[in-house]
């Protein structure tokens, strides 16, 4: 009965110490699991960084290549486009581009931009401007709802804004020395898109 016992206890300290081994290989493959996941996470945000980073060069050269072609004004590159399109076409035009549909923000951005268009577009070009009063006529704003400070209205023969309902989207024309009039949005003028240069 001794030797019985004494074999049953052998068989229970084997079976424990085995599930003793168990248990510690667990843990030390979930340590090692947990470690692996750190490691991987580590990699993975390297690899998220390096992808920023290439884009943000790749941004940079596609503004060095605008600016080649267009022109350098007051921390904004200008490209001209000479395609008639509608206000929204040419608004979605510059978007796809990486830009926005010039807005000039002072007089002398207006006065640079104004030059621009005459030189690469020619003397008698309207170009789309970046505003409308869409939303609620007579409340002029850029493309990213804000309210619209700098105005270059004509007002000494016609009293722009004039069109009402029926003309929500603004246009600087050359042949009145870069005075803005209102439009109908379905016109399809010139445009100039602009990249903030960072």
């Amino acid at each position: 009965m001794e030797a019985g016992g004494l074999w049953v206890m052998l068989c229970f300290l084997l079976l424990v110490c085995c599930s003793l081994q168990q248990t510690s290989s667990k843990k030390r493959t979930g340590k090692k699991d947990s470690v692996d996941a750190a490691a991987v996470e580590k990699l993975q945000k390297q690899i998220d960084d390096i992808v920023q980073e290439l884009n943000l060069l790749k941004e940079q050269q596609a503004l060095q290549t605008v600016c080649l072609k267009g022109v350098k004004i007051l921390g904004k590159c200008l490209l001209s486009s000479p395609v008639k399109k509608t206000f929204h076409a040419a608004s979605e035009d510059c978007i796809s581009k990486g830009g926005s549909l010039s807005t000039p923000l002072t007089g002398d951005e207006n006065d640079q931009l104004y030059s621009y268009v005459r030189q690469s577009l020619g003397l008698e070009e309207h170009i789309w401007l970046g505003i409308n009063d869409m939303v609620t006529d007579g409340q002029w704003v850029d493309q990213s709802g804000s309210g619209v400070r700098f105005k270059n209205w004509e007002t000494e023969i016609t009293q722009q804004p004039d069109g009402g309902r029926s003309q929500n989207c603004a246009i600087l024309s050359t042949t009145a020395n870069g005075k803005w009039f209102d439009e109908s949005c379905r016109a399809e003028k010139a445009s100039v898109c602009e990249f903030n240069i960072v």
